[in-house]
């Protein structure tokens, strides 16, 4: 909002008003808003969850530490998400196609999560939300978020391409230079084809319009969008499984937003692209806006939930965190790296899958379920040999950093 005042007050000469052209200055009003939001308001939030009594319900599972949790206000994800979208509205431009899709993703699964908390914490249920409903309604998301990114006309990537390439039908020349001798060769081409790229690859480029050999995108859908709604449902309920110490997934999220908004910035800028040899996407730059504002509310928030915390996220926040991830890598064409960037996600998802599946097995085989872990997800297998919450919290942090920097570099280690 505040963009289009400022964009009009610039077209009068008002002085100071031509910063809100600048992608970094907006991202930093983003950052510093959602921080003022998240510090400022969520004690308030807080205080208002207290005085209501929702607080977490707490089965005793024999952890350290865990009764002394119960009552604690949950929802805290009504934080994150209002710490989310209020900058985001004020400093991005509301009518580009990433900025309308992140938003509607943003609040789709937070309603998602907040109807497994009001079951949880008014209804009494500890069930919460019947999984087959929540499954449903991540589907929902990515479906929408396959179907834009898919069939939008706004949808489109520039690649680096020889002088001698020839176009095919749905392609153009968006950028030419000259070669010593003053002939003209061709750097850039417009597509929109559903190029992503592939981490590590030389000429990382990956079309999923070749599986189908579908040159006039009329089947590649019904490859992409099933993959999208595959992403969004494993990192949202990858970050819901992470949720489980004080700080754990707020800190590895912030810690993936950081490292998403070096690839949305790189993305979305020619002159970067062009020295990293690296898809350019015109107007993701509105991304990086969204992304400074989403670094900002859970770095906020963990001014709360850090070790001892004084709010949970609730399935308002997790399911909220990990979907907005996703998506906002798939825009960027980067969710092949998923697996690395999210590695923590990764692995406490693994870890479930495993405990449940070897428990099975061995029931069926012996009569009697065995287990991997100590317990699952991996945190609480950790906390069960004895190690303290915040260390655990703390080396979790430093595998996500040590990830992200794999992550981005590369970019150049292909």
């Amino acid at each position: 909002m505040l963009y289009y005042l400022f964009n009009w007050l610039d077209t009068l000469n008002f002085p100071g008003a031509g910063l809100f052209d600048y992608i970094s200055f907006r991202a930093s009003m983003a950052l510093i808003f959602s921080l003022i939001i998240s510090v400022g308001i969520g004690k308030r939030i807080i205080q208002r969850l207290a005085a209501q009594q929702i607080g977490e319900t707490v089965r005793d599972l024999g952890l350290t530490g865990q009764i002394e949790k119960a009552g604690t206000p949950t929802m805290g994800g009504l934080i994150i998400l209002s710490a989310i979208l209020v900058p985001t509205l004020l400093f991005a431009r509301l009518t580009n196609v990433y900025v309308v899709t992140m938003i509607l993703a943003t609040i789709w699964l937070g309603l998602i999560g907040f109807l497994d908390d009001y079951i949880k914490v008014f209804r009494k249920n500890k069930e919460g939300l019947k999984g087959r409903f929540k499954i449903i309604g991540q589907l929902g998301v990515g479906i929408m978020v396959g179907a834009i990114l898919y069939f939008s006309e706004d949808v489109k990537v520039h690649k680096r391409v020889p002088s001698n390439y020839q176009l095919k039908e749905d392609e153009r020349f968006v950028t030419r230079d000259h070669n010593a001798q003053g002939q003209e060769n061709f750097r850039w081409i417009a597509t929109d084809d559903m190029t992503t790229t592939i981490p590590l690859v030389k000429n990382n480029e990956f079309n999923y319009n070749w599986i189908t050999g579908d040159s006039n995108k009329s089947y590649g859908w019904l490859l992409f969008i099933p993959i999208v709604v595959f992403i969004v449902v494993a990192v949202s309920n990858g970050a819901n499984m992470t949720d489980g110490l004080d700080g754990l997934a707020t800190g590895t999220s912030a810690i993936i937003g950081l490292a998403l908004a070096v690839f949305a910035y790189v993305s979305s800028n020619a002159k970067f692209a062009d020295y990293l040899n690296v898809m350019y996407i015109p107007m993701a730059e509105e991304l990086v806006v969204y992304i400074a504002a989403f670094v900002g509310a859970c770095i906020g928030f963990l001014w709360y939930n850090s070790y001892p915390a004084q709010v949970f996220m609730g399935d308002t926040g997790s399911l909220a965190l990990g979907g907005i991830i996703a998506v906002f890598a798939i825009s960027i064409r980067k969710e092949l790296m998923i697996p690395v960037l999210c590695g923590v996600f990764l692995i406490e998802n693994l870890s479930v899958m495993l405990q449940v599946g070897y428990f099975k097995l061995t029931k069926r085989r012996f009569g009697e379920g065995r287990r991997i872990f100590l317990m699952a997800p991996l945190h609480h297998h950790y906390q069960k040999k004895g190690i303290h919450e915040a260390k655990i919290v703390s080396r979790f942090w430093i595998i996500g950093i040590l990830l992200a920097v794999i992550s981005i570099i590369t970019l150049k280690l292909r």
